[in-house]
């Protein structure tokens, strides 16, 4: 209905229709009356209930006093609060089930913890710590020392510093032994990995000068003798991470570089990106140089990850000489890239489980995930099929597929492990159909997170943690398209 509007006094545009229609809105005071909103106000407060009763007020206000048919009743609006309140308290940092093929899925927070981790953040937060306290001594201590000692005793080196993660870690070494001076480096080895994080940039925030050395796919010993100066500070190895250069190549590898590093007098760094504390191909993998190893192959400073290969939480590790690792502590930027008791409280108890590497397939979650028989994934998806395709329904193809899984986190990026899952093919409507599924399945209650390729939908079984969780996702997805 179009109002019919007259002037009327001073000028002033009126409207019988529109006054008629505003007076038919509840007062904000009434719906507040209804015994929904007074629930609402007895769970989560009556400033957010009276503020969420408002804003669903101010949502159906202009279609009501356009003429829209909307219902007003107070009831029906302080349902509506309700349901925002119900929204706004969910944590965005929802679970989510990763299907994607990628077990350390960055963007899906990358390595599920330990139970023994879980069990001791649990512990971290309920009760104040001895997180910078020397008991023995009633005086002050320093956070570190919860994990140096485990540290030195896994990789054979003197000492360890830990900071937020391994991006920081560099940066931190950087800093404390190149400001203002040269570090040696190999074109090839130049990264730029997610988050557009490049060498280059964190060397120049870092206050290192770069010197490149070598090219693209070939770099030889010579070219960082003839590189290395009076104002060379550091000579550096960086692990490829994200990619791989194959054919033609050349590079150095760190046990060569150690000895010409030592002759001219300067200490070499290894950053191994990742960073691994067993021998993968003891668990069928595909083999990836230890931090054992980098440390015995005579590099000075190791940097690496926890929150990848290690199984642990975010965190950066610095492990190697003494006198170095010093400096780095001391170095004000530390305070900044530290980590927090509850960090430090998974990462002890992550690297406490390696003490026994016999156990460690069953009792740390990444390399549970990815030693999974491939053969054991495809029984799964053969048994949980039907309840997917009651999920899908008949506009939807679905079968058990042969699938590839990736590690991820730029660790092994050319390796890739059998696995098992689903196939999801559109009968109607192609790719936006299988869009409109994906989407579909993101909006459960507990997203379901699959990949679009080759015309399909498709869900791999590997990272699935919690089967019974995805039954439930299907379940709910089955009663929705009932619902329709």
């Amino acid at each position: 209905m179009v109002p019919t509007r007259f002037r009327e006094g001073r000028g002033a545009v009126t409207d019988a229709s529109l006054i008629e229609r505003k007076a038919q809105l509840p007062s904000v005071d009434r719906v507040m009356a209804t015994d929904a909103a007074r629930v609402a106000a007895e769970t989560y407060g009556r400033t957010a209930a009276v503020a969420s009763v408002r804003a669903s007020l101010d949502e159906i206000r202009p279609a009501w006093l356009a003429g829209a048919s909307v219902d007003v009743a107070p009831e029906r609006i302080a349902a509506a609060a309700t349901l925002r309140l119900e929204g706004a308290e969910q944590p965005s940092q929802r679970r989510v089930i990763n299907l994607t093929g990628t077990v350390l899925h960055t963007n899906l927070g990358r390595a599920l913890l330990a139970e023994e981790a879980i069990a001791a953040v649990t512990a971290a937060m309920r009760s104040p710590t001895a997180l910078e306290f020397n008991i023995a001594s009633g005086q002050r201590g320093e956070r570190d020392d919860h994990v140096r000692g485990l540290l030195r005793e896994l990789t054979g080196a003197e000492d360890a510093v830990v900071i937020n993660n391994n991006a920081a870690a560099v940066l931190l070494t950087l800093n404390s032994l190149s400001e203002g001076r040269e570090t040696i480096v190999s074109r090839g080895e130049l990264i730029e990995i997610g988050g557009s994080f490049r060498l280059p940039s964190i060397m120049a925030r870092a206050g290192a000068k770069l010197v490149e050395v070598g090219t693209t796919n070939r770099t030889h010993l010579s070219d960082y003798a003839e590189a290395a100066g009076p104002d060379t500070a550091l000579m550096m190895k960086v692990h490829p991470s994200n990619y791989r250069i194959e054919g033609f190549t050349k590079e150095v590898s760190a046990r060569s570089l150690s000895p010409l590093a030592r002759e001219k007098g300067v200490p070499l760094v290894d950053d191994l990106g990742s960073g691994v504390l067993v021998d993968l191909s003891n668990h069928g993998l595909a083999r990836e140089r230890t931090v054992q190893e980098a440390v015995a192959d005579g590099a000075d400073l190791v940097t690496f990850s926890g929150d990848k290969l290690l199984g642990g939480p975010q965190a950066g590790l610095v492990v190697g000489r003494a006198d170095l690792v010093k400096r780095l502590a001391k170095n004000h930027l530390k305070r900044a890239l530290r980590l927090d008791k509850l960090r430090l409280a998974a990462l002890e108890a992550t690297l406490k489980l390696y003490r026994d590497p016999d156990r460690l397939a069953g009792r740390l979650p990444t390399l549970a995930l990815l030693t999974r028989p491939p053969e054991a994934l495809k029984a799964q998806a053969a048994r949980l099929l039907p309840a997917l395709a009651r999920a899908v329904g008949a506009d939807y193809e679905t079968a058990v597929t042969d699938t590839r899984s990736q590690i991820g986190s730029g660790a092994l990026p050319l390796e890739t492990i059998p696995s098992g899952g689903f196939a999801i093919r559109a009968l109607l409507g192609g790719s936006s159909a299988l869009i409109a599924l994906a989407a579909a399945f993101r909006a459960l209650s507990v997203p379901v997170i699959g990949r679009i390729a080759e015309d399909r939908l498709v869900l791999d079984l590997r990272a699935l943690d919690d089967e019974a969780v995805f039954v439930a996702a299907l379940d709910e997805m089955t009663r929705a398209r009932a619902a329709t």
